[in-house]
């Protein structure tokens, strides 16, 4: 799952970013809203951390004109202010989520965790490919009825293949989908997650590779 971490203090940015990532999380990490806007139209997200003010404005005013525009995209506001005033001005502009500095790194990420369950919520109940089951709510993967036990990761990039069966997807692509910024497109980081994907899924392998081009699901 892919997060977009908007914060202006160095400390608290790398933080964050490390804390995520090392809960199994994809993260993009900028220090103000003109960076974020770009990020947002780059990327597809799955949760957005926002801290309320920023060298451009506050975020509040940002993430209420996105949800005029249909930005889906679940938000939760950081922020120094902790009167009630300010905490339902969050929830009522389109945040869903407002946690007070300072805050426990495990809670932001018990927050961040809940919110990206919730929009997975909203996709398609269970994909199936063949005799595979992915369940984007529930976070879970079944082959012939059998529960598998999958990263963070492997879940993304299959779940990405899945969306599309018998479909082609490149590699940049599934590197997106699967990882962060801070992966690198010429590493083998992506043909060592198939080959960790295929083991898991066990033979016949449902995993075809596109010469050239990237994976592919069967149908």
């Amino acid at each position: 799952m892919r997060v977009l971490v908007t914060e202006d203090d160095d400390d608290i940015r790398v933080a964050v970013a490390s804390a995520l990532r090392g809960a199994g999380f994809a993260v993009d990490a900028v220090a103000d809203l003109p960076d974020a806007d770009m990020a947002v139209h780059v990327n597809a997200y799955d949760c957005a951390v926002f801290d309320r003010m920023l060298p451009a404005g506050d975020s509040l005013r940002y993430v209420s004109g996105k949800r005029a525009a249909g930005w889906p995209v679940p938000v939760l506001f950081l922020t120094a202010r902790d009167s009630v005033a300010d905490r339902v001005a969050g929830l009522r502009h389109g945040g869903d989520d407002y946690l007070v500095k300072p805050f426990a790194m495990v809670e932001l990420i018990a927050r961040v965790g809940s919110l990206c369950r919730r929009n997975a919520a909203g996709a398609p109940s269970v994909l199936r490919c063949a005799d595979v089951e992915l369940d984007p709510a529930r976070h879970e993967v079944r082959r012939a009825g059998v529960l598998l036990t999958l990263t963070r990761t492997e879940f993304a990039v299959l779940e990405r293949m899945m969306s599309t069966p018998g479909q082609p997807v490149a590699r940049a692509e599934l590197i997106r989908h699967g990882w962060d910024e801070m992966a690198d497109p010429a590493s083998n980081v992506l043909d060592v997650l198939i080959a960790q994907l295929r083991r898991k899924l066990r033979p016949p392998s449902v995993i075809e590779t596109v010469r050239g081009i990237g994976y592919r699901i069967s149908r």
